[in-house]
């Protein structure tokens, strides 16, 4: 059994993301696709507070829009939590308070980062003493997003996106996020890509089975070189999400004739990532966004992963 600690509380800090890269391998008999993703690792974040219980439960506050998220069992921070009192056999639970800023399925990995952070919390507060190696491998149990969340930074993810590789990132990216005021499935927007490529198989270069990040994204990261980096920003799932919500369509427009290097939807969508020069550049796109009725903030990555802050 876990050694018991005295903690009171527990506050762990973690980052969304974005995908500078996502390509997206055939689907596979299991339904499912390989891929290869730059992460990023930028400054939104979740702010977890774990506090000793009985029993298991979670609660939200923040700016975000929660009241879709379930609460019981099925909650990602829950599933956590449970999966780290099985495999350290504690026998208490723990009562989650997550002050959420990461949209809801947003394509920037918010309850991805909530899971990394409790197991993060949960560990500290139980005195469960895991290394960060075995803290990844449950966080591989939970999502393909979970473990990134835990490293932060700027990583290389392939297979299912959990097998991770730390890439070279110099300096700091500025980014400008366009969040959405609806939610996009990720299930939904794969099913919508591999109805494209069905539709399209004549138009379109075939699916890879095992998609790799290219050379000239990681040669533009290793430099620290924006511009560089929007010439080779892509993202495989953007025509889903697209024909899904259409809409976006002409924020990524406007984005680009107002200053923007490039515009991605983040991974599944609907936020979408613009790359700007600096955080000039970043202000003044934010003010034409927000001028437009548009939510739109500043963020820069690459960041920490979860962090065990002090209150």
């Amino acid at each position: 059994m876990a050694s018991v600690t005295h903690r009171d509380m527990v506050h762990v800090r973690a980052p969304g993301k974005i995908n500078v890269s996502l390509t997206v391998g055939q689907v596979l008999e299991d339904g499912y696709h390989d891929v290869a993703i730059a992460y990023q690792a930028v400054s939104l974040y979740e702010d977890v507070r774990a506090f000793p219980a009985d029993d298991f439960s979670i609660s939200f506050t923040g700016p975000v829009e929660t009241s879709m998220l379930a609460t019981d069992a099925t909650n990602l921070g829950i599933k956590a939590a449970r999966l780290l009192s099985r495999h350290a056999k504690y026998r208490g639970g723990v009562r989650l308070e997550i002050e959420k800023h990461v949209p809801v399925a947003g394509g920037m990995g918010g309850g991805s980062a909530d899971a990394a952070a409790t197991l993060l919390a949960c560990d500290a507060l139980w005195g469960t003493n895991l290394g960060r190696e075995d803290l990844i491998d449950l966080a591989r149990q939970l999502g393909a997003d979970v473990p990134f969340a835990l490293t932060g930074g700027t990583a290389i993810g392939t297979g299912r996106g959990d097998q991770l590789s730390p890439a070279l990132c110099k300096g700091t990216f500025h980014w400008v996020l366009v969040l959405a005021d609806f939610g996009l499935s990720t299930p939904a927007v794969y099913a919508e890509l591999d109805v494209h490529r069905a539709k399209h198989v004549r138009d379109i270069a075939p699916a890879v089975p095992a998609p790799e990040v290219s050379a000239e994204v990681l040669h533009a990261l290793s430099n620290g070189n924006p511009h560089a980096l929007a010439r080779v920003m892509t993202n495989d799932l953007q025509v889903a999400a697209l024909h899904l919500q259409p809409s976006l369509v002409d924020v990524l427009q406007l984005g680009d004739e107002s200053g923007a290097l490039a515009g991605i939807v983040s991974g599944s969508g609907p936020t979408l990532a613009f790359l700007v020069d600096d955080e000039d550049a970043a202000s003044d796109l934010v003010a034409t966004l927000t001028t437009e009725g548009h939510e739109a903030l500043y963020v820069t990555g690459p960041v920490a992963g979860a962090r065990i802050v002090a209150d």
